[in-house]
């Protein structure tokens, strides 16, 4: 007699990593201090060493060591993770974001005021940092990098203990770098899904689940995409709705990024990251930089006023290292916040004609179609600020007498990828507004014009100057 047997249910091995990490919540906790404890050493015991000389290496100097870590390490691999796995980064092991929890939950647990929630916090923190760090050189001194990085902190605690209760309200509305995970995360093929029919099911059979406790203020019914969520796990299994998965890198470009106009996140695209960040990265290479300063400095000498051309501001104001004869004078920090802010604004107005253009060809203008067309430039600006960003990694290590094989080639096909990617995700999203070929077509062709000006900039950067 033949015997049939069910098969086994599947279980999904992605839904088994988020509940990991709801069980796990103290192993999660110790790695959290872990980090705090490492960060608060790397970014104050450089304070009391001498400057590195000459011969300091990352293997016998704490400072270099520190610069490596925070510049080399963290900040680029943490913005390709992003990319790749989601926030987790913020969820699990990022100090900010553990010490401004900390403090809420032990803090007055005001309500959160409006002026908090602007959406524009991000991108304005995001400038005024970029900005702030060219001019006090924050990648090379311990000092402006301890004031950058500490006041963060500080501020991320003080906002925690003023507002919400075990909250993370700083990283939700104002964390410098939060905007820019936050267009990164919608390019990570995990995140976790809350399923809108398993949580109705949950609720007519009356299931009474305790409430989960969202440190980002998620609202978990509605949660579909991956911008806000820390990926943390706590709500992993919330009314057998909710659970880490799978999906396309894709999928939240082109199904869920239109559905809400952010135009916030369009500035932070166009004009902060495919800008503004381009500038504080060529500045210190630029043939125009140099140009433009010998032309300042000839204007400023035929007038007869050289006093910018020979006070220095303090560190925290201006980088003022006269024992290793690196100093900004007050022409040079002028002439950089120019660069930058005229790099930030060019860029950026070509980058919004270029993707205007390509919305105008899909047909009648929408300035929804406008934001959403500018989202499928998030691979190219985050390409570009990994280049831009592991470029310090590689020559960090090259003055230690570490090689990386291949560089070139790497960027180069790294930067072929990005393109791409954004090149197919225009195409698709040009597919939701227009059924001819021929208007698609020349969406991509007024779209390609931010590919060249995004691709170009770092083809100078790297190949040209």
């Amino acid at each position: 007699m033949n015997m049939l047997y069910a098969a086994p249910p599947r279980v999904d091995p992605w839904r088994r990593v988020g509940d990991w990490l709801f069980r796990h919540r103290r192993h999660i906790q110790l790695a959290q201090w872990t980090v705090v404890s490492l960060y608060l050493a790397l970014l104050l015991v450089p304070l009391f060493l001498p400057l590195p000389d000459r011969t300091a290496t990352v293997w016998n100097n704490l400072t270099r060591f520190a610069q490596l870590m925070f510049w080399g390490i963290w900040w680029p691999f943490v913005i390709l993770g992003t990319a790749l796995v989601g926030r987790m980064w913020c969820g699990l092991l990022c100090p900010e974001g553990a010490l401004s929890e900390f403090a809420s939950r032990h803090g007055r647990g005001g309500a959160i005021p409006k002026w908090i929630q602007w959406s524009g916090w991000p991108t304005a923190a995001f400038a005024i940092t970029t900005i702030y760090g060219q001019m006090t050189s924050v990648y090379q001194y311990p000092k402006p990098a301890a004031l950058i990085l500490g006041g963060s902190t500080v501020a991320a605690m003080a906002v925690g203990y003023a507002y919400g209760r075990n909250k993370r309200v700083w990283c939700r509305y104002l964390c410098p770098v939060g905007g820019v995970f936050a267009l990164m995360a919608k390019l990570a093929p995990l995140h976790f899904r809350s399923d809108p029919v398993l949580w109705r099911l949950s609720q007519e059979r009356g299931d009474k689940p305790g409430a989960v406790d969202c440190a980002p203020l998620v609202p978990l019914r509605t949660m579909r995409g991956a911008s806000d969520c820390h990926m943390c796990g706590r709500c992993s299994g919330f009314r057998s709705a909710i659970s880490l998965a799978r999906r396309s890198p894709n999928h939240e470009i082109i199904h869920v990024a239109g559905t809400v106009p952010k135009p916030a996140e369009t500035i932070l695209i166009l004009a902060g990251l495919l800008g503004l960040a381009v500038g504080a990265f060529h500045w210190s290479a630029s043939p125009w930089f140099v140009s433009a300063k010998q032309a300042l400095g000839g204007f400023l000498i035929d007038i007869g006023w050289f006093a910018p051309l020979e006070q220095a501001l303090p560190w925290w104001i201006l980088t003022n290292y006269p024992g290793r004869n690196d100093v900004l004078t007050i022409a040079d920090g002028a002439l950089l916040l120019a660069y930058i802010l005229a790099s930030a604004i060019a860029l950026g107005a070509i980058l919004s004609l270029s993707v205007a253009l390509s919305v105008r060809c899909l047909g009648q203008w929408d300035a929804r179609r406008f934001h959403h067309m500018a989202q499928t430039l998030i691979p190219l600006a985050g390409a570009g600020l990994f280049l831009g960003l592991s470029a310090m990694t590689v020559t960090q290590l090259h003055s230690d007498g570490i090689v990386i094989p291949f560089v070139a080639e790497l960027r180069a096909g790294f930067l072929l990828l990005a393109t791409i990617w954004s090149a197919y995700l225009g195409w698709r999203v040009g597919a939701l507004y227009t059924e001819s070929p021929g208007r698609r077509m020349a969406s991509m062709v007024g779209l390609s014009f931010a590919w060249g000006i995004a691709a170009g900039s770092w083809i100078l950067f790297f190949w040209i100057w």
